[in-house]
């Protein structure tokens, strides 16, 4: 497997493409680990992963996040020892450090060597991350859908609909302390992709709350207008460096503009 993809990687043109075309097969990876060990039952995918492998959003994500929704699940240490031990099975050299005092449970995958091989790096110590976050007390309201795809390996996951996904999106450009350009790439891929689409406004308001959002809650006739308005006030060449790297296309950064972004939000 390790052999496999290395080669897959050094027949990419350019660094950006090789490591995300790496780091996310070795996503899939872990993901058909965690379905196999029946993970997906008790456990949805959510956040830039699970929208690129569910819905094909044009760029990649660094983490994978998801959320309890039902019962504890797997503890979290014997799900990051079943996943090291088929990664090293495959012949990579991993090590994982975790967190499972916190709400959200979070792990990083740590892949030595990887870099070096694919030709992503001159230092053999450089190591590729990969991020887990597992929520267990995620805000309610969120409905629930299965999605099988093929992406590298075929895999059944339990995720939110989308307008669950996208309050989720929503929720982030809402409260996010700094900014996360691919949060806004997000909200103009949402709108292109389903025109009216309207965020899970319960699932909405609760993760606000959650967070201890102080401002006006939002509404079924005034999340736009509020969107709208933290969207015209951001700075967008923050939003341009951060995305630039993860886009599959480097071109869309010329379509999802501040413009063209406030335009999709303002007319449905």
């Amino acid at each position: 497997m390790k052999d496999y993809i290395v080669d897959l990687v050094l027949k990419q043109a350019g660094h950006n493409a090789r490591l995300n075309l790496l780091r996310e097969y070795l996503q899939a990876y872990i993901l058909r680990v965690m379905h196999d060990a029946g993970v997906f039952r008790s456990t949805a995918f959510l956040g830039g992963t699970a929208l690129r492998f569910l819905y094909g959003l044009p760029r990649f994500s660094e983490d994978l996040d998801f959320s309890a929704v039902e019962g504890e699940g797997m503890p979290f240490p014997v799900l990051l020892k079943k996943i090291k031990g088929e990664l090293v099975l495959a012949g990579y050299d991993v090590a994982v450090d975790y967190d499972d005092e916190k709400t959200v449970r979070s792990a990083f995958v740590k892949f030595a060597g990887l870099l070096l091989a694919a030709g992503l790096s001159g230092h053999k110590n450089q190591r590729l991350l990969i991020k887990i976050e597992i929520d267990s007390r995620p805000p309610a309201g969120a409905r629930l859908e299965v999605r099988v795809v093929n992406k590298y390996f075929p895999i059944a996951f339990q995720s939110y609909d989308v307008p669950s996904l996208f309050a989720g999106k929503v929720h982030c450009v809402f409260s996010r302390k700094y900014i996360k350009g691919r949060d806004f790439f997000d909200i103009g891929w949402y709108l292109s992709k389903w025109p009216g689409l309207k965020p899970n406004i319960v699932l909405l308001n609760n993760a606000l709350a959650q967070t201890g959002w102080k401002g006006e809650f939002p509404g079924e006739n005034n999340w736009r207008d509020m969107l709208y308005e933290k969207t015209a006030r951001t700075d967008w060449e923050k939003v341009r460096r951060d995305v630039e790297n993860f886009l599959e296309n480097p071109s869309d950064r010329e379509i999802f503009t501040k413009e063209n972004i406030l335009g999709l939000i303002k007319h449905p």
